[in-house]
C-alpha cells in the first residue's frame, strides 16, 4: 500500500466537502438512464404490437431489425471508446496519490458502482419481468421479440458496459484495486456480464421446447444462479469500508501510516 506524510496539505485540504464529494454528476447519470428507458418504453408501447408481432413483415424490419443492428454497433463502439479512454488517462503514478485523492476515488467509485446497480434494476428487472409478462401473451416466431431487442441486446449491454468500465476504472485509479484482481468485484460485474451469454442457451431451449415464462424452469436457472453474483457486491464494500475509515482518519488529522 502507498506511504504517506500526514503533515497537513494546506492546497488540498481546502478543497471544500461539495468540492470532494459532489453529488452532480451522479444524479444526472441516474436522471439520463431513467428518461432514457422510459423513452424506450414509450417506443415499445407504440410499436410492439402495431409492428412487431411479425418477423417477415417490412415493419419488423424496419421498427425492430434495424434498431437491433443499430444497438449492437454502438454498444461495441462505446464499450471499446470508454475502456480505451479508462486505460489512456489512467493514473501512472498510484504510489504518489494523495490521501484526501485517494478518498474522492473511492466516492466515485461508490457512484460507479450505484450506476451500475440503476442500470441492472432497469435490465435484469424491469424489462425482464416485461419479457415474462410478453411472452406469456405472444407466442414467439422469432429469438428476436420487440421484447428480446430491448432485453437482451439493449439493457443488458447497457450494464455490461457500465460495470466492466467501472471495474477498469477502480483498477487504474485506486491502490486497493490495482495490484491484484479483486474477485468479489468480478462476481459483481462478471456474474450479470455472463446473462448475456446465457441468452443463447435460453433462446435455443425455447426454440426446442415450448416453455411457460417462470424463473423456475430449469431454463431460466442460470439467469438466477448468475444474478446471485450481484451479492459480490458486499465483498467489495468489505475492503473499501477499512481503506476509507483509514483515510477519513488520516485526512482529518489524525496520524497514520498506510
Amino acid at each position: 500500500m502507498a506511504q504517506y506524510r500526514t503533515e497537513a496539505a494546506p492546497a488540498k485540504r481546502a478543497e471544500s466537502v461539495e468540492q470532494m464529494f459532489g453529488w452532480g454528476t451522479f444524479f444526472k447519470c441516474q436522471i439520463a438512464i431513467s428518461i432514457f428507458y422510459v423513452m424506450i418504453r414509450i417506443y415499445q408501447q407504440y410499436f410492439s404490437w402495431s409492428k412487431g408481432l411479425d418477423f417477415f413483415s417490412e415493419d419488423f424490419r424496419i421498427y425492430w431489425w434495424n434498431m437491433l443492428i443499430g444497438e449492437l454497433i454502438i454498444e461495441g463502439a462505446v464499450l471499446t471508446f470508454a475502456l480505451g479512454y479508462i486505460w489512456k488517462t489512467r493514473d501512472r503514478n498510484l504510489d504518489k496519490i494523495t490521501p484526501e485523492e485517494e478518498l474522492r476515488r473511492f466516492w466515485g467509485l461508490g457512484q460507479w458502482i450505484a450506476t451500475f446497480a440503476w442500470a441492472v434494476y432497469w435490465g435484469a428487472s424491469f424489462f425482464t419481468e416485461q419479457d415474462g409478462t410478453w411472452h406469456q401473451t405472444v407466442i414467439r416466431d422469432t429469438d428476436f421479440t420487440p421484447s428480446h431487442i430491448i432485453e437482451f441486446y439493449l439493457s443488458y449491454p447497457i450494464y455490461i458496459i457500465i460495470g466492466i468500465s467501472a471495474y477498469m476504472w477502480a483498477r487504474t485509479r485506486l491502490p486497493l484495486f490495482s495490484k491484484a484482481h479483486s474477485i468479489p468485484f468480478m462476481l459483481t460485474v462478471g456474474g450479470p456480464a455472463m446473462i448475456f451469454v446465457n441468452v443463447a442457451l435460453n433462446e435455443w431451449g425455447h426454440t426446442f421446447w415450448i416453455m411457460e415464462e417462470l424463473f423456475v424452469a430449469p431454463l431460466h436457472w442460470g439467469f438466477v444462479t448468475l444474478g446471485w453474483c450481484l451479492f459480490g457486491v458486499y465483498g467489495v464494500a468489505a475492503a473499501m469500508c477499512p481503506r476509507i475509515f483509514e483515510l477519513i482518519r488520516i485526512t482529518s488529522g489524525g496520524k497514520a501510516t498506510a
